[in-house]
């Protein structure tokens, strides 16, 4: 037998392999007792709509459940008619199918199946493509030739899938950010959501719906364990990786990310000091920051910084939130900015879990907060500015109109209550705020006191933090659906 006959044949047996359906008529039982995530409902339409010519680009960081996804949506298909023949799973990392192409491989996998009709409809999953050099090419060119055919890929090589799709997959490929798990995901997979209860809330222009409980000390408890194990759904439901997160989260995804994705992307070479900077700032997170204190605190050239955040945003670690001053504007020179971890629960790994009465508690909740926001690419900042006497105002979280660049909304993110029985005195920063940019409404978080209070620079809107970043992922996973046209 030819060496290229033995190598072909070993391919078509792992293919049989890695599709059980094409023989069980269903996926592995170890999938399909999976949660979903509920990105599933929108981005399986992307999927098995075939009116639109388009690859399907599933990317998000590691372990957010982008392969459980695929198993799903197979899953899905199966249920709803598609014959599980035509059906076709390929993991690009499987060190048998190193240095095949694609074509090559969805060619196999018909072999396999014995199919020869070029003009049956066929669903194929690639998955971690971007271990293959030049797999945007090699994809377009697929939909471009068969136009029967629903090609769909995900990577992990987030910031790469991006760049590459956007570079030549234009027209060809559509996008589809998978993000860590939001606290409303959260609490709906823990299977809690019968704790929460919509409310309207008085707001500039009439109402807008938000979230109370019927129990804030159980939704608080599930907030502490969310920052520190919720972002992963592994991990959400594993009790064995929860006693020691440390080992899977730094193992399976900062160390990959840091030591073998990044290097090989942008060429890193002393990837060690990469892995510091990112623990200083994974340490700190939601702090301020400036390049210069970065540079003299790590050793690190502020030119090399730069590029370290860059890479480190690409890859969905961590999120860069620009400061405003106290009109919204953005500074001349970006002297302070802050720093958040796109997922409060890499803290926990890299150090140890935090409590309620933690020191940290406040910037770690910011960071919870941040993340429900940060999947929305909305335009927000944070307002920061000097009030004199070495006074300085902050606002947390400012919602910017991108059209006439003017603050549209504010929240002041507290994990107290003391702001809610004493508005006036505790929040001096909101006030001045409002006042400069003629806000007449605001919300500020609370531990547990929600309300209404009418203050002499205008409304304010209080609700426990953990209501908030409910809602906040409630309304990030509407906004990626009605982006979608769904």
């Amino acid at each position: 037998m030819y060496y290229n006959e033995l190598i072909e044949k070993q391919v078509i047996g792992r293919l049989r392999v890695d599709n059980p359906w094409w023989t069980e008529n269903e996926i592995a039982s170890y999938y399909a007792e999976m949660h979903p995530r509920l990105y599933l409902d929108i981005f399986y339409p992307l999927v098995a709509g075939l009116d639109i010519q388009r690859a399907v680009i599933l990317m998000g960081p590691r372990r957010v459940g982008k392969t459980v996804m695929l198993y799903h949506t197979i899953q899905r298909l199966i249920a709803e008619g598609v014959s599980p023949q035509n059906i076709i799973y390929i993991s690009v990392e499987t060190p048998i199918y190193n240095k095949i192409y694609l074509e090559q491989l969805f060619t196999l996998a018909k072999q396999a199946l014995g199919k020869t009709d070029n003009k049956e409809i066929f669903y194929v999953f690639f998955d971690e493509i971007q271990y293959l050099k030049d797999w945007e090419i090699h994809l377009k060119s697929l939909v471009d030739t068969y136009h029967n055919v629903k090609f769909v890929a995900s990577g992990s090589a987030a910031a790469e899938l991006k760049k590459r799709s956007d570079e030549s997959g234009a027209g060809r490929f559509t996008d589809f950010n998978l993000p860590p798990l939001t606290f409303y995901e959260y609490v709906h997979l823990k299977e809690y959501a019968q704790l929460m209860r919509s409310m309207e809330m008085e707001w500039t222009d009439g109402t807008i719906i938000g979230n109370t409980t019927i129990d804030i000390a159980k939704l608080n408890k599930l907030f502490i364990d969310y920052i520190n194990y919720g972002g992963y759904p592994e991990v959400v439901f594993s009790q064995r990786i929860q006693e020691n997160p440390g080992q899977f989260i730094r193992h399976d995804i900062i160390d990959k990310v840091l030591l073998r994705d990044l290097p090989s992307l942008y060429g890193i070479t002393d990837v060690q000091e990469l892995n510091s900077l990112f623990t200083m700032i994974a340490y700190h997170s939601g702090a301020q920051f400036s390049y210069e204190g970065l540079s003299k605190d790590s050793g690190v050239k502020k030119d090399t910084l730069r590029k370290y955040i860059q890479y480190l945003e690409a890859a969905f670690l961590i999120k860069k939130i620009r400061r405003a001053d106290d009109t919204a504007k953005d500074y001349k020179r970006e002297m302070l900015f802050k720093l958040y971890l796109t997922n409060p629960s890499l803290r926990c790994a890299l150090f140890q879990p935090i409590n309620e009465y933690d020191d940290v508690i406040g910037n770690m909740v910011e960071t919870a907060v941040y993340a429900q926001w940060i999947p929305r690419n909305t335009n927000i900042a944070y307002a920061n500015w000097n009030e004199g006497n070495k006074k300085k105002g902050e606002v947390d979280i400012v919602g910017i109109n991108e059209a006439i660049q003017k603050p549209e909304w504010a929240v002041e993110v507290k994990w107290t209550n003391k702001p809610f029985h004493n508005p006036s005195t505790e929040l001096k920063s909101l006030e001045t705020f409002m006042r400069i940019n003629g806000l007449t409404h605001a919300i500020v978080t609370s531990i547990s006191e929600t309300g209404k209070k009418n203050v002499p620079f205008g409304y304010l809107q209080f609700m426990p933090v953990a209501c908030y970043a409910y809602t906040v992922g409630e309304n990030t996973l509407k906004a990626t659906k009605m982006s979608f046209g769904l």
